[in-house]
């Protein structure tokens, strides 16, 4: 695997991405509650602060958590919450290394259908319905995973043409787009949400 990914918006960070299966889906794991772009950076951080080129699956499940908190923590922060953030990534891990062999690949690599791809993401530690559609259709959009069905198990995120997600993020543009999609939507939940029916 080696594809042009700009997520993190930094060379070296978004090269991991495009070669490291488990680099993506850290990095999706990541992507809450801070900026998409520190989101994905973070594996290339966490790789570097570790002395290596990539993330290993088994590495990271064995190391010891207290430890790979601080590694998370060291400033600058791999994330908002690293304490959090490091347990969820050794979850992952485990998962992997237990069910996968460490392989992150494997995840999709063996999936007969959308459907069968999203109830693999959905079963790995810290990825509900949400971002493992998001995933799906980051996978179907720029990975060139597409089993059959993908574009419908992704729901909304994997329509053509549309600026919803990380899935969608090619550049500096397409990311403000992505951003505007979801201050939009922010606000339209908060307006929701204070309009209140009428009697």
């Amino acid at each position: 695997m080696d594809i042009q990914i700009h997520l993190a918006q930094q060379p070296d960070a978004d090269a991991l991405l495009g070669r490291s299966p488990l680099a993506a889906l850290t990095g999706m794991l990541l992507d809450q509650q801070v900026p998409m772009e520190w989101a994905f950076s973070g594996p290339y951080t966490i790789a570097t602060r570790m002395g290596a080129d990539d993330l290993d699956a088994h590495a990271i499940a064995a190391y010891d958590p207290d430890a790979f908190a601080a590694l998370l923590s060291e400033k600058p922060a791999v994330h908002r919450y690293p304490g959090s953030m490091a347990k969820r990534i050794q979850q992952l891990c485990q998962f992997l290394v237990e069910h996968y062999d460490g392989d992150a690949a494997a995840v999709w690599e063996g999936a007969g259908s959308g459907a069968d791809l999203l109830a693999r993401l959905k079963e790995l530690p810290g990825f509900g319905d949400q971002k493992a559609r998001i995933f799906l259709a980051l996978l179907g959009k720029q990975y060139g995973v597409r089993p059959r069905g993908w574009q419908e198990a992704a729901g909304a995120y994997g329509e053509k043409d549309c600026y919803r997600s990380a899935a969608d993020i090619t550049g500096p543009e397409s990311l403000a787009k992505v951003r505007a999609y979801k201050q939009q939507a922010k606000a339209a939940a908060k307006a929701a949400k204070t309009t209140k029916p009428a009697s």
